[in-house]
């Protein structure tokens, strides 16, 4: 069990926030980084991944039409906002949605509107959220997309692949620094 700081009530392990208070318990269960690249995960910030420009359609966008852009744009999401308040976000439309929601039925609903397929309210990371947080996000979710905001404003999609470049880059950096594989002599 995680106490909360604020208010004392006890909160499942890994929970993002108490809920009793609704504050921040993100940083409650850190340990100390054993190597560099564990330090980088707890120091560095979502907002220091590369940035991916999210695609965005109306809920009122074909499926069909959705899918092609994202054929077209070689990605895995889009992101759902309506037209009438692009800054707040109400879903997100992904492979694994069109896998699992469109199937094989696909070709007799590509006319139907994103929105009947779409997943609601997606879970999302701020932009100065931890990587390890990010990470652990989309690990315990299942999610291999994760919508970046700032405010309530998509401004980036992290992929699980955004994460993997990220920790190969300091894994390398620190196997060339001798630090994973033993230094000289080893």
């Amino acid at each position: 069990m995680l106490v909360c700081p604020y208010c004392g009530a006890e909160n499942i392990e890994g929970m993002d926030a108490c809920d009793s208070c609704q504050q921040a318990l993100t940083d409650l269960s850190i340990r100390v980084p054993i190597s560099g690249v564990e330090a980088g995960l707890l120091r560095d910030r979502v907002s220091q991944l590369p940035v991916h420009k999210p695609i965005a359609v109306d809920p009122s966008t074909p499926v069909g039409e959705v899918l092609r852009e994202m054929v077209d744009d070689r990605i895995g999401c889009v992101l759902i906002v309506r037209q009438a308040d692009p800054d707040t976000l109400v879903g997100i439309f992904s492979e694994r949605d069109a896998l699992m929601k469109l199937n094989v039925d696909a070709p007799k609903w590509l006319h139907l509107p994103v929105e009947q397929f779409m997943t609601p309210n997606p879970a999302v990371v701020p932009s100065d959220a931890k990587i390890a947080y990010a990470l652990h996000k989309m690990n315990i979710g299942g999610y291999r997309h994760l919508p970046v905001l700032v405010g309530t404003r998509p401004v980036s999609v992290i992929s699980m692949r955004d994460l993997l470049r990220y920790l190969t880059e300091r894994a390398t950096s620190a196997t060339l620094g001798g630090h994973l594989l033993g230094g000289p002599g080893a």
